[in-house]
C-alpha cells in the first residue's frame, strides 16, 4: 500500500499513519496534532481519557521525528500515538486503575506491553479510562456513536478514543469480555489473542487463568 497524499492524520488506520511517517508524507508531530484536535473537538462528550497531557505527547513525536531524519532505526509503530488502559503501569504517566483508591499513582517502571510499544518506536498518548479496577462498575466514558450509550467495559476509553479518531490503537485487557464487547460496542476491530501471548508484568490483576491483554484498532 502507498500513499501518495495526506488526508486527515487523525482518519489514517495504524498501518497507513506508520507508513505515512516513515516515508516522510506526514511527520509525527502532525499525526499527534490532528488526533488532540479530535480530542479537543469531542471528548467532552465522550470522555474517554483518564490522563493526557498534550505537552508530553507532542514531545515523543517530536523526539520521534528527529530520530527519523537522523536516520536512526525505527520499529514498525514509530511516531504512532497508542492509547493505554489505566490499569497498565506507565513509568512517565500515572496509572490510577479507575478509581480513587490509587488517585495520584506513578509506577516506577512501565509495564512490560508499554516496553514493547516504546521499543516498536510508538508515542504513549495518555491513558484511557477504565472501569473502576476493571470491574463492573460504569465508567463516565460513552459511545462516541450515540453518548446516550455504553461504550462497553471494562476497556471502555481504548475502544472510545480509537472508534472517534483520538488515537489510532490502544491497548485494552480482558478477564471476560472487556475487549471484544467494547469493540463490538463501537463499531472497532478488537483483538484478544492467546492467553499470554502478550506478558502482564504491570498491569492490575482480577484472574490470572483469563486476564489477556488485547489490541483495538480502526481496521
Amino acid at each position: 500500500m502507498h500513499m501518495t497524499s495526506p488526508k486527515d492524520p487523525a482518519s489514517m488506520t495504524l498501518v497507513e499513519a506508520a507508513e505515512a511517517i516513515r516515508s516522510g508524507i506526514v511527520t509525527s508531530e502532525r499525526v499527534v496534532e490532528a488526533c488532540l484536535d479530535r480530542v479537543r473537538e469531542r471528548d467532552r462528550d465522550i470522555g474517554a481519557w483518564a490522563w493526557l497531557d498534550p505537552t508530553h505527547a507532542l514531545l515523543q513525536a517530536r523526539e520521534a521525528d528527529a530520530g527519523l531524519k537522523a536516520g536512526h532505526g525505527t520499529g514498525p509503530l514509530h511516531g504512532v500515538p497508542i492509547g493505554i488502559k489505566d490499569i497498565i503501569d506507565t513509568a512517565d504517566q500515572p496509572t490510577e486503575n479507575g478509581s480513587p483508591i490509587f488517585k495520584g499513582r506513578q509506577p516506577e517502571r512501565d509495564a512490560a506491553c508499554v516496553a514493547q510499544l516504546r521499543s516498536a518506536g510508538a508515542v504513549i498518548m495518555g491513558k484511557t479510562i477504565s472501569t473502576e479496577l476493571a470491574t463492573l462498575t460504569p465508567s463516565r466514558t460513552r459511545n462516541p456513536h450515540n453518548p446516550e450509550h455504553s461504550p462497553g467495559g471494562s476497556s471502555a476509553g481504548s475502544a472510545a478514543a480509537v472508534a472517534s479518531g483520538m488515537v489510532h490503537g490502544a491497548l485494552g485487557t480482558q478477564t471476560a469480555g472487556s475487549v471484544i464487547r467494547p469493540a463490538s460496542y463501537c463499531g472497532i476491530h478488537g483483538f484478544k489473542p492467546t492467553l499470554g501471548l502478550i506478558s502482564r508484568t504491570g498491569v492490575l490483576p482480577q484472574s490470572h487463568t483469563l486476564d489477556t491483554l488485547g489490541v483495538y484498532g480502526r481496521s
